[in-house]
């Protein structure tokens, strides 16, 4: 086998989709280690941000799902933008293939453009604190405490059952508590949303992991309600406040390049 055949043909990597008339260029910043030029190809009013790459599926490392995200971070700066599924490849090395799917998904793209205008993903995980949660739990449940009591000071070996007994009466509560915790604290934020997009949870002391699609102008609104919230519980509870990201929860976008 020749040399030629063992390089990858070139492509377009497509990051996602803006409304954006005439050239437009983000710098030097494409995946992948050659740091390809990042820019647009406009149809219509609509643009795909792009950048040439080899025709490869990229692994889900790190470092490639970073590169990704950093193109639609410094997009994002600019404009509202529809992040397209990580590792879309047109198989083309010049602009026809993504014309192409500019022209054919077009009323897709506007529609969706439309919806997200204005808007941003700000995302929350809060974490329960174990000590603290589990005191404020024996403190609540009068019956874990007595029983708790009634054990402190007998032999481990001669009260293995209740033991256990109040184990899992500990980890009823818990789960309870938390999603106590999580309908107080979305009753408080959902209201503040367009949409809410709750992700699954990651270990029994995580108590929410949400996703919420906010209006720029609510912002403000939005960030003082999570302090607030973080003032209230944030004895026994740790707050992971991160903003404005593209909409990932809120617009799939998955793209067929194959045949275009």
């Amino acid at each position: 086998m020749s040399n030629e055949s063992e390089i990858p043909k070139e492509g377009k990597y497509i990051y996602g989709i803006i409304r954006h008339a005439g050239p437009i260029e983000f710098g030097p910043m494409g995946i992948g280690k050659r740091a390809d030029l990042v820019y647009g190809i406009n149809y219509n009013g609509i643009t795909a941000v792009v950048s040439n790459s080899p025709i490869i599926i990229y692994e889900a490392r790190r470092v490639n799902m970073i590169a990704h995200e950093k193109v639609l971070e410094e997009v994002m700066k600019h404009f509202t933008v529809l992040p397209v599924r990580f590792s879309t490849i047109s198989e083309h090395d010049d602009d026809s293939g993504i014309l192409k799917i500019l022209e054919k998904d077009y009323q897709k793209f506007d529609d969706l453009l439309q919806k997200m205008d204005g808007k941003k993903e700000l995302g929350l995980k809060i974490l329960a604190q174990d000590t603290a949660i589990y005191a404020s739990i024996v403190e609540k449940y009068d019956e874990i405490r007595n029983l708790r009591a009634k054990l402190i000071n007998l032999p481990v070996d001669k009260t293995h059952y209740q033991r256990m007994k109040i184990g899992e009466m500990v980890a009823e509560a818990l789960k309870k508590e938390t999603e106590n915790y999580k309908n107080v604290i979305l009753d408080v934020l959902s209201p503040l949303a367009e949409d809410v997009k709750i992700n699954d949870n990651f270990g029994e002391m995580m108590i929410l992991n949400a996703a919420f699609l906010i209006k720029n102008i609510s912002e403000p609104a939005f960030d003082i309600a999570v302090n607030e919230l973080d003032e209230k519980f944030g004895s026994f509870m740790t707050f992971k406040y991160v903003g404005t990201l593209p909409p990932y929860n809120f617009v799939n976008l998955v793209i067929n390049t194959k045949g275009i």
